[in-house]
């Protein structure tokens, strides 16, 4: 079974420093129908003006990773550690048992466009734990790059749930198959481009969720920039 998502249909948030939109209900968007997919909470496309952020918060019991688009994100936290994370690298947090981090944009002329996706994690109370690596666009071109999974296999990041969880720019006439075990579901979100998921047409922004399904098979990309999640 597919499920179509509209980018369009996302919550929208313009705070002037800050326009946000939210793919499942987050702060003041609320959507009965879309609070979370399996372990999949929150996908929030963030675009941050120059000189803006968010000071410092807390989270806690979440997976949350970041996946910049473009600019600079510069991440601190009460972990003690300190990065800017550029385009290509990945940022992920184990909040577990409480972190407090700030994320600013010190760019004063480029905006800083990113993911930012939390997911629950297998079990609560866990210790907090900080990981980055990168994944360039040559690693990710009409392929499937493993970005984060439960063993921290192929390079990927360690994550605290049974998710794997792939990035991939795909543009011409490369199809890419992904296997889904009996039990799993697939959620595709479509950052930019066009593409076709199991047929389905998709365009920047709009998002697929498959279950019952054996595959997810991405083709005809123009362009496309997505990630691939293979949840429980």
């Amino acid at each position: 079974m597919l499920t179509l998502r509209p980018g369009h249909e996302r919550g929208h948030a313009d705070h002037g420093w800050l326009e946000s939109h939210h793919s499942f209900s987050f702060a003041g968007y609320v959507d009965p129908d879309h609070v979370h997919f399996g372990p999949l909470r929150v996908i929030n496309e963030d675009r941050v003006a120059p000189g803006g952020g968010f000071s410092q918060h807390g989270h806690r019991d979440m997976e949350i990773f970041s996946w910049v688009l473009s600019g600079e994100l510069a991440h601190r936290d009460t972990l003690g550690n300190s990065a800017s994370i550029g385009p290509g690298r990945v940022q992920l947090m184990t909040t577990g048992t409480g972190v407090e981090h700030s994320e600013f944009n010190h760019s004063d002329h480029e905006p800083v466009h990113f993911l930012q996706t939390w997911l629950f994690p297998r079990e609560t109370g866990l210790a907090p734990r900080y990981s980055e690596a990168d994944f360039p666009a040559a690693s990710r071109h009409n392929q499937l790059r493993l970005i984060l999974s439960p063993d921290g296999r192929d390079g990927s990041l360690r994550i605290e749930q049974d998710a794997f969880i792939y990035a991939t720019l795909l543009n011409g006439d490369t199809a890419l198959t992904h296997p889904l075990a009996p039990g799993r579901r697939g959620y595709l979100h479509l950052i930019r481009g066009q593409l076709e998921v199991n047929g389905q047409p998709l365009e920047g922004g709009d998002a697929l969720m498959l279950e019952e399904e054996t595959q997810i098979t991405l083709a005809r990309g123009r362009d496309a920039e997505a990630l691939v999640f293979d949840l429980p």
